[in-house]
């Protein structure tokens, strides 16, 4: 997977990670690691663009709660407890959407993803740079 960050300025400054390949068993450590990097130089509000995935796993899904954790401050599950990890997703899905994490133009194989495991009500999804960044 081949991830870039760029920033943009809104209300707030608004840290983009852009995505390019398949977001899964393999990659998710990637895109945890790159969020902590941003996270530690002092990110607060981060938009995960998604235009260039093509398939997000279980293991996606994973490392996009883990950095939501992160922007909110909790403890972030361990991604190699597998099935507890997956589990700390169900107890987080009620909390509504994510103040400091959101999703830009997600493919539709990624939107079925999501709306399969419940989660499109946890992440806000744009289409448009602008109004993305305006929304944090």
């Amino acid at each position: 997977m081949n991830i870039s960050v760029s920033q943009e300025m809104g209300r707030v400054p608004v840290t983009v990670i852009h995505l390019d390949g398949q977001l899964d068993g393999q990659t998710y450590p990637e895109l945890i690691g790159r969020a902590r990097e941003v996270f530690e130089a002092g990110a607060r509000d981060i938009l995960l663009d998604l235009e260039k995935v093509s398939y997000i796993s279980s293991a996606g899904l994973v490392a996009l709660h883990t950095v939501a954790l992160l922007l909110r401050g909790e403890s972030l599950p361990d991604p190699e407890q597998g099935w507890a990890a997956l589990k700390s997703m169900d107890r987080s899905r009620d909390g509504g959407p994510q103040q400091h994490l959101k999703l830009l133009n997600l493919r539709s194989e990624v939107v079925s993803v999501l709306d399969m495991v419940g989660f499109t009500g946890f992440f806000e999804a744009f289409t448009d740079l602008k109004k993305a960044v305006q929304a944090f």
